[in-house]
């Protein structure tokens, strides 16, 4: 198992288990998983349909709680939940707020941790201007094609500049060229601001592009290794 004892960990997950039900209907999703995320890491999170991905995106997160184990976030000050943007998360499927305008989807995480309106709004554009996302600001979730919307929400979780960039299948209702834009976004994104990257993912291409796998089946760990 690889090691990182000479860097702060930002996150580690202890003999996590997280069951969803309870009795004969009982699903374990995720099942005594050990791993620890340093800064910087670019992890590619591999796996069929159902091995747990999705869930452990989740944990790491801050946005489920395990069933058993621990969770621990000492490289963040502890849990994110409640302070956004520290932990910067993708979604696979539509996840941008339907009445607000791209601008204001990508600012509203800022407003939420506190920054000032006018700064929101910069840091936003800032973001999508990194993107290049820049002249698509005053459209609507519902002008963008599945491409741009998801290349937003990539921004969106970008523009708070988080420790942790955590995706969940993200180009998994894209075409080739729109998952490819999508990726390289994350990349380049996750180098510039030194930022761990934890990239689900069924593209073993895509996959190949970090330098970490963490690969899972039936909801364990069974592959962590660093090329």
């Amino acid at each position: 198992m690889t090691t990182h004892a000479d860097t702060l960990e930002l996150i580690r997950c202890t003999d996590v288990t997280r069951i969803h039900g309870s009795g004969p209907a009982a699903v374990t999703a995720v099942r005594g998983v050990n791993c620890t995320l340093a800064p910087g890491m670019q992890v590619a999170l591999t796996g069929p349909s159902g091995s747990g991905k999705s869930t452990l995106v989740h944990l790491l997160a801050g946005l489920d709680r395990p069933t058993s184990g621990t969770i621990a976030w000492p490289g963040l000050a502890g849990s994110p939940v409640g302070r956004p943007g520290v932990v910067g998360v993708v979604f696979q499927g539509p996840s941008l707020l339907p009445p607000l305008d791209v601008t204001e989807n990508v600012s509203l995480p800022l407003l939420l941790s506190g920054v000032d309106e006018k700064e929101a709004r910069e840091r936003a554009q800032g973001a999508l201007r990194d993107a290049g996302l820049e002249e698509l600001g005053s459209r609507l979730p519902e002008e963008l094609s599945g491409g741009q919307a998801q290349r937003v929400a990539v921004a969106r979780a970008l523009a708070s500049r988080p420790r942790v960039i955590l995706a969940d299948e993200p180009t998994g209702q894209l075409d080739s060229a729109h998952a490819a834009e999508v990726a390289a976004l994350l990349l380049q994104a996750a180098t510039q601001l030194d930022a761990a990257l934890v990239l689900a993912t069924h593209d073993m291409a895509l996959a190949s592009q970090l330098p970490v796998r963490w690969q899972m089946a039936d909801g364990r760990m069974v592959l962590e290794d660093e090329k």
